[in-house]
């Protein structure tokens, strides 16, 4: 009977799932749960259960195999996987970063918050655009300062928002918290409110007859935009005009990655689509649209972007995967624009 009791016993240490098994089955749930709700808390979960996973698969392994062992194969580990997902990419991909991650909805439906994309160097930005067949219009360093130095009018972000009626428009000012930029007293197509912001939500076409002084001329057309549903109206820039070139937005552009200006609006790693180039003796600078943006990078308040700013353009990406590096990085929250995708 003793025997007996002491078989079982055994058996049942067997059998029994260890603690850490459990961890990892809440993170697997956190984390799924997490990229279908945007919750943020789960997401805070989810990078909690990595830490505690950590320190438990940490100390377990110095209490089986000691600490020097284990600092060891932590160390050689920690080489192979720089080795294997920095050194080795970066080589083969000529590009120091060869990984980003894609943290808003601009790209949609083309990339989706979360994706890992996959770059590769550009090289002679010269052969880029050809083998691309981006356009490029070449401007002189006169008119290209000339627009730098008057910058102002290149952003024309086509939208404000109107207090009463369809044709007050409210002028940009950093003081008017709330307020979105609008530029010239022109018809307002009536839109649809959004969270936070106020009742009556406009989007306005700028007319071209009120950007004769500019390089880059913007002309505006009345698209689709689905929000959650319904599909309602959208005014989108449909073309550009440079000295005298009119240009269209091409679906086929590469899509690039490039790292924003102090000056400008928007910072960090910006992923979108080459739109054109302006060629300024030799220097190119590039103009960049995200394809669930209604604008242009530029109208948006981002300065021309410079060759020298290009980190790569996306050859590959994977779905979700890099939703660990925004949990990391604290960016968990809700983004605005990820519940309404331009319809092409």
């Amino acid at each position: 009977m003793i025997t007996l009791r002491s078989s079982k016993s055994t058996k049942a240490k067997k059998t029994a799932i260890k603690p850490v098994y459990v961890l990892y089955a809440l993170l697997v749930v956190s984390a799924v749960l997490y990229i279908i709700t945007g919750i943020s808390l789960l997401g805070a979960v989810a990078f909690v259960l990595v830490v505690v996973i950590l320190a438990v698969e940490f100390g377990s392994s110095i209490k089986s195999a000691g600490v020097k062992k284990t600092l060891l194969d932590v160390g050689i580990s920690v080489a192979a996987a720089v080795l294997l997902f920095l050194v080795l990419p970066s080589i083969l991909l000529h590009t120091s970063s060869p990984v980003d991650v894609v943290v808003s909805c601009s790209m949609l439906p083309t990339l989706h918050r979360g994706d890992i994309v996959i770059l590769h160097g550009v090289g002679s930005m010269q052969a880029f655009l050809s083998k691309h067949k981006i356009p490029v219009i070449n401007v002189s360093s006169a008119a290209f300062n000339s627009m730098l130095k008057n910058m102002q009018s290149e952003f024309l972000e086509p939208y404000a928002y109107a207090n009463h009626n369809a044709s007050e428009i409210v002028p940009y000012a950093e003081s008017l918290s709330g307020y979105g930029l609008g530029y010239y007293s022109v018809p307002c197509l009536y839109m649809y409110s959004r969270a936070g912001e106020p009742d009556n939500y406009y989007r306005c076409i700028v007319p071209e007859s009120a950007q004769q002084n500019n390089l880059i001329t913007y002309s505006y057309s009345i698209g689709k935009e689905q929000i959650p549903g319904s599909i309602v109206e959208a005014v989108y820039t449909s073309s550009i005009n440079i000295s005298g070139i009119a240009i269209t937005e091409n679906y086929s552009n590469p899509i690039i990655v490039y790292r924003a200006a102090p000056n400008d609006y928007f910072s960090g790693d910006i992923i979108h689509r080459l739109y054109a180039a302006i060629n300024v003796n030799g220097a190119y600078y590039l103009l960049t649209k995200g394809d669930n943006n209604p604008l242009l990078d530029i109208e948006a308040m981002n300065y021309p972007v410079s060759q020298n700013a290009v980190v790569g353009y996306v050859v590959s990406d994977i779905p979700v995967l890099g939703y660990p590096s925004l949990i990391v990085r604290g960016q968990i929250g809700s983004v605005s624009g990820c519940n309404q995708t331009l319809l092409h």
